[in-house]
């Protein structure tokens, strides 16, 4: 295995304790062993890794998010806090303790429901493009990316994990960057964590090209402009977003494709990827995307247009390829259900 991928060994605490390479094992071998402890289950494993660049200098408690990241990091911190953490076979207690390069870091984890979901199941997956490093597939709508809460399995990590063994060994399985449960479209994957690590850095450094449509209500004017409003957790509703003062910097790029009677479609490029930008920001200027019912679109259009989400699709994403720098743009067609929407609005 490459250094550049971190772990060493996964040892599950059993009675021989005998410490196993991970990509020596099946995906039915990773994971947690069930062990008694006074009558509780207490389902736990180590694991050691050789922390390299891409960890060093990082807190401990951050680089043990990159490395294991099916635990959230405030459980992590109190793991490291119990003592289950070591660095060069010493315990640590702090979890803001810097890490350097040829560290050897070990930790000792106890099974969640949040890292339980981080298992392999069989699911059809449109793949639009694949090779040795990355993959690009078309993600429906309804499928959450991601386990959270509510979400726990059928997640396009989940099944990630199920085609490819070496996804165990990335960080979220080699994903790099997300769509909303119900906003379909293209995603790219990374395979290797070189990938992984030159995809999140094009995402960071806002190199990679999104493009998405959307069907809003109504007829935004100007026809084309800019959306510049932070965006921040709505102040009354969890499960929502709004522009507020103390919101991150957010910033959508529109223009107008067509115009229909009672809606207009709009290419959307992003500037920066807030957790439903688009959505938020159309919704501000009163343009919500058609059958988004969360950030006020009219139920009534959205059944005669027979949307049971928002219309919202990404439609072409560019990217440097990891290896060859190759500059690579994909495209993907609108789903059977926006498709129709245009539809009934051009009849």
């Amino acid at each position: 295995m490459k250094q550049s991928e971190s772990i060493i060994s996964t040892e599950r605490l059993s009675s021989d304790s005998d410490a196993v390479f991970a990509n020596d094992l099946d995906f039915a071998e990773i994971g947690f062993e069930d062990s008694q402890n006074d009558g509780q289950d207490d389902s736990h494993e180590k694991r050691t890794f050789i922390c390299d660049t891409h960890v060093h200098g990082k807190r401990l408690d951050a680089a043990l998010v990159q490395l294991v990241d099916e635990f959230s990091r405030s459980y992590l911190q109190q793991l490291i806090e119990r003592g289950s953490a070591t660095i060069n076979s010493q315990v640590v207690h702090k979890a803001a303790t810097k890490i350097k390069a040829g560290d050897t870091l070990s930790i000792v984890l106890h099974a969640t429901p949040q890292s339980q979901a981080f298992k392999p199941e069989a699911m059809d997956i449109e793949i639009v493009y694949e090779d040795a490093h990355l993959m690009v597939i078309n993600k429906p709508a309804g499928l959450v990316v991601h386990p959270a809460p509510g979400n726990w399995s059928g997640t396009l990590l989940n099944g990630l994990l199920h085609r490819d063994k070496g996804a165990l060994l990335l960080p979220r399985a080699g994903i790099v960057h997300r769509l909303d449960k119900d906003t379909s479209g293209l995603m790219v994957v990374a395979r290797t964590a070189d990938a992984y690590t030159s995809l999140k850095a094009q995402f960071k450094d806002r190199t990679v090209d999104k493009t998405y449509h959307a069907l809003v209500q109504g007829h935004p004017d100007p026809s084309s402009g800019t959306i510049d409003a932070p965006i921040g957790r709505h102040p009354h509703h969890d499960y929502r977003f709004a522009v507020t003062n103390d919101g991150k910097p957010s910033v959508t790029h529109y223009r107008t494709v067509e115009a229909f009677s009672y809606a207009s479609l709009l290419e959307v490029d992003l500037e920066t990827g807030r957790t439903h930008q688009i959505r938020v920001h159309m919704a501000a200027t009163n343009h919500p995307c058609c059958g988004d019912l969360t950030y006020g679109a009219d139920p009534t259009l959205a059944s005669r247009l027979g949307l049971t989400r928002q219309w919202l699709h990404a439609v072409e994403l560019g990217i440097t390829h990891p290896r060859s720098d190759e500059r690579m743009t994909f495209e993907s067609p609108y789903p059977t259900d926006l498709a129709h929407a245009l539809d009934v609005l051009s009849d």
